[in-house]
């Protein structure tokens, strides 16, 4: 196997960059990826593999060793250090050629070693020992920063319910007087989704939620996405979380302006989702809350040349808000409504379609002139192609209503643009 670099310096004063091929010894390469091996182990059939692909290997459930094929009689994977520390000499010796010396890797962290630290969780979240579980929490996120392999293991041992019951018990105890642990606790978990039912439960407490609230008013950025990020998964899994959440004074106020004054993409987006997630219960109160403060028209504005992520995540707010009456108004008067909402359809994806087509048939159906308002800006022609290239039959049943709906108002069609058409791909 060769490794192609790139010679840094021209030969000669010639401006051309020149490509050399640096061969890799044969009993470097991991057997699976068939690359420069990091962390060589051995297993029980004497193969060595690199450990990260051998690790998958496994995972995936098989119980061979992938060259001999033959049973593996032990899934030990014992260190090949000797194997290791030529590779690293090999680095070093063809530094020269932008080889970089492979770090020492760490030993994985074990079961055991995780079941003794969250051992030692819990029992400070019972003492209400913020030192001592700061300690501990730490340990586990030293670990996970290590490796993918470390934080499947903590996942694994059920980490992510311990933690999150600390967090409950210290939220409880106090926000100030526990900031540093709540704030560790909530980094650890923001690579343990999702969350397991336990852990749920102890995160959708009334405590938890008005701690994550806490410290969304936060300076620090890294502490409000975070707690942004753990609230978006939360209610992901039950959005009844949503209306516990709602209940929290001033929480639509501070989800509304970081989306009204974006710190950073991440933390707009996730604000998105957990407003969606709110909108999407059926308490009336929520929706006219986040209508009132002028939600509706701010996303209007803002996914006119947004790009994918957030243009789905806004139109699916702007539809569930549509299913208000002060929702609809506000639309009504905005003279983007329309024609952004058409314009979305067969624009961004699916997801954004039917968003987009949902929101035009609440709207439509109890406002004459937004009829004919989407006939001027071409929702029609739309409408009979998108049904042509193939949508979810709930997006068909309305876009046939709608076409029911405007066909008596078609004096003649207004041409649109064939831009909107230039990279829909049919279904079938």
């Amino acid at each position: 196997m060769v490794f192609s670099w790139r010679k840094r310096k021209p030969r000669n004063g010639d401006k051309k960059v020149h490509h050399m091929e640096l061969e890799i010894p044969r009993h470097f390469i991991c057997p699976i990826a068939l690359d420069l091996m990091k962390d060589p182990v051995t297993l029980s059939s004497g193969i060595t593999y690199d450990r990260e692909s051998i690790d998958k290997w496994l995972e995936d459930g098989n119980f061979t060793c992938p060259v001999t094929t033959q049973v593996l009689t032990s899934f030990d994977q014992i260190p090949n250090h000797s194997l290791r520390k030529m590779i690293q000499d090999w680095c070093v010796e063809n530094r020269s050629h932008g080889i970089e010396r492979i770090p020492t890797p760490r030993i994985p962290v074990s079961s055991p070693e995780v079941s003794e630290v969250l051992f030692s969780i819990t029992e400070s979240k019972r003492r209400l020992d913020q030192c001592a579980c700061l300690d501990s929490v730490r340990k586990i996120k030293k670990w996970g920063l290590e490796s993918e392999r470390n934080r499947r293991c903590i996942v694994a041992n059920d980490a992510v319910g311990v933690i999150a019951a600390a967090f409950d018990a210290f939220a409880g105890d106090s926000f100030e007087k526990n900031a540093r642990v709540l704030e560790e606790i909530l980094c650890v978990m923001n690579w343990m989704f999702p969350f397991a039912q336990e852990a749920e439960l102890y995160l959708g407490s009334q405590a938890s939620l008005r701690c994550m609230v806490w410290f969304l008013k936060s300076k620090d950025i890294s502490v409000k996405q975070n707690s942004i990020n753990v609230m978006k998964e939360l209610l992901s899994c039950d959005q009844q979380h949503g209306q516990h959440l709602a209940a929290i004074d001033g929480v639509n106020r501070i989800l509304f302006k970081l989306v009204k004054d974006p710190i950073s993409t991440w933390i707009t987006k996730a604000s998105l989702m957990v407003i969606f997630h709110m909108v999407s219960s059926s308490n009336e109160k929520i929706k006219a809350e986040f209508v009132e403060m002028g939600l509706v028209s701010l996303l209007l504005e803002s996914i006119i040349e947004s790009e994918k992520s957030y243009c789905e995540r806004a139109l699916g707010v702007i539809d569930k808000l549509c299913e208000t009456k002060q929702g609809r108004e506000i639309a009504y008067n905005n003279a983007l409504a329309m024609p952004v909402l058409v314009k979305k359809i067969l624009r961004i994806s699916e997801v954004a379609t039917e968003y987009s087509v949902s929101a035009i048939w609440k709207l439509s159906k109890y406002e004459e002139k937004v009829l004919m308002e989407a006939l001027q800006v071409g929702a029609f022609q739309k409408l009979l192609l998108l049904i042509q290239v193939g949508c979810s039959d709930e997006t068909k049943e309305k876009a046939t209503e709608l076409l029911k709906l405007w066909n008596p108002y078609r004096p003649g069609l207004e041409c649109i643009d064939s831009l909107d058409f230039k990279d829909i791909k049919t279904s079938f």
